[in-house]
């Protein structure tokens, strides 16, 4: 019986321990996109929370990610782009890291909703390089 209680122990502080690796790591990480997002709060910005809950908008929405997301050649910017759909007028907003994935995101969002339907506020943002440590 003691034997399983210090098994248990161990688990939970193993547990503990591995969650606060975790937590530590991600309050390292600064987030990529945060600047982009302040584009949001300008006074007419279309944004998610403005989308109604008609069916149609909400199926071209809808859509359009499905669209978006089978494609694995593009990157988690272009998968994570924002969709809103208005009356059947669809605005693209967010960052992707290249010119042909705004492109294709584009496409994509053209061939569900027609081109004099979409309006892109897409923006490329190339991948940093990365700093080697230096010890």
């Amino acid at each position: 019986m003691k034997h399983r209680s210090r098994v248990a122990q161990g688990i939970v502080v193993s547990l503990v321990a591995i969650g606060m690796a975790i937590s530590v790591h991600a309050g390292q990480v600064k987030s990529d996109n945060s600047a982009a997002n302040k584009g949001d709060r300008k006074a007419g910005a279309v944004t998610a929370d403005q989308q109604k809950n008609d069916r149609s908008d909400l199926e071209t929405s809808r859509q359009i990610r499905r669209a978006i997301m089978a494609d694995k050649s593009l990157s988690t910017y272009a998968h994570n782009i924002k969709i809103v759909t208005q009356q059947g007028k669809v605005t693209l907003r967010g960052p992707v890291r290249t010119e042909a994935e705004k492109e294709t995101v584009q496409a994509k969002a053209t061939e569900v909703a027609g081109a004099a339907n979409v309006t892109s506020a897409i923006t490329v943002v190339p991948t940093k390089s990365r700093k080697p440590k230096t010890s």
